[in-house]
């Protein structure tokens, strides 16, 4: 058969060759649903592509290298505006640096740990206790991954935040628990609380809200609090995961036993603080 079945269809063959691509990607790309072909013989199965398809498999093949989901993907060759689809490319790979940036520091962060020099990292962490006085916190509690858990906090802090002046107002740093580990394999739950002054209030917001968000009132008794005060750069994963590892040897080398579920407190305006800022203390209960 002449490698064009007509003036404007090519076989797969005359259009891989001048795509310069493979027949097997491009019978893998129709597969994905990313290139179909043209026309379809319904009798030999042959795949016929026009010529102007050319720079679509050209892009596919190229956003394929970047390693991007193929339903992002489609969405790129798909965008018939050249610049909204320059924009889309540029918004996965700044996905793609954060989280290179991210594994980065935590392979930093496990090399130090491998090479024994895990009490180096804990030396640049101030550990010190502080008595918390027993008080009323409106709660809300969530099973969350590591990777939803940045964006849950803002969210459930600014609600209970905001329901706070409903409840006499808050009375001290909101902070979230930890009742379990939370990673990308466990998901908590954690738990985001706002100390308020008004117990019968807070009560009677609880009922109402019912158990949408999964709110709760209760009274946290008084407790120490064994903390090490925190910048906003080292509020990311992993550098956190050494703040809360520190605080559990200076615990340990005094023989302090942890009494309660491991927790955050936000003492700072997030969106105005610096990295550098100091704006979370990470801490236990001991006893």
């Amino acid at each position: 058969m002449d490698d064009s079945v007509d003036d404007e269809l090519l076989t797969i063959g005359a259009f891989a060759a001048r795509a310069r691509l493979s027949a097997k990607a491009l019978r893998l790309y129709d597969r994905l649903g990313l290139l179909a072909p043209a026309h379809v013989d319904e009798v030999s199965g042959y795949r016929y592509y026009r010529a102007d398809q050319i720079e679509r498999a050209r892009l596919v093949a190229l956003l394929r290298q970047l390693d991007m989901p193929l339903a992002r993907i489609a969405e790129v060759v798909e965008t018939a505006d050249g610049c909204e689809a320059a924009d889309r490319l540029a918004a996965y790979w700044a996905d793609v640096e954060a989280r290179l940036a991210s594994q980065r520091t935590l392979a930093e962060y496990l090399r130090g740990r491998l090479s024994g020099r895990s009490s180096e990292m804990y030396g640049k962490f101030v550990v010190e206790t502080v008595d918390v006085p027993e008080r009323v916190v409106i709660t809300e509690k969530r099973h969350t991954l590591a990777d939803e858990l940045p964006a849950w906090i803002g969210a459930s802090l600014g609600r209970l935040e905001e329901a706070s002046r409903e409840c006499g107002g808050g009375t001290a740093a909101p902070y979230v628990v930890y009742h379990s580990e939370v990673s990308m394999e466990s998901d908590g739950p954690a738990e985001s609380c706002v100390p308020v002054a008004d117990e019968a209030a807070a009560r009677a917001w609880a009922a109402q809200r019912g158990r949408a968000w999964e709110t709760a009132v209760r009274v946290e008794p008084a407790q120490r609090l064994a903390y090490t005060r925190i910048t906003k750069a080292q509020v990311a994963h992993p550098q956190i995961l050494a703040a809360f590892e520190a605080v559990e040897e200076w615990m340990a080398a005094r023989g302090l036993r942890q009494a309660g579920p491991c927790r955050e407190v936000y003492f700072a305006d997030w969106e105005a603080a610096g990295a550098q800022d100091p704006v979370c203390d990470v801490a236990f209960p001991v006893e």
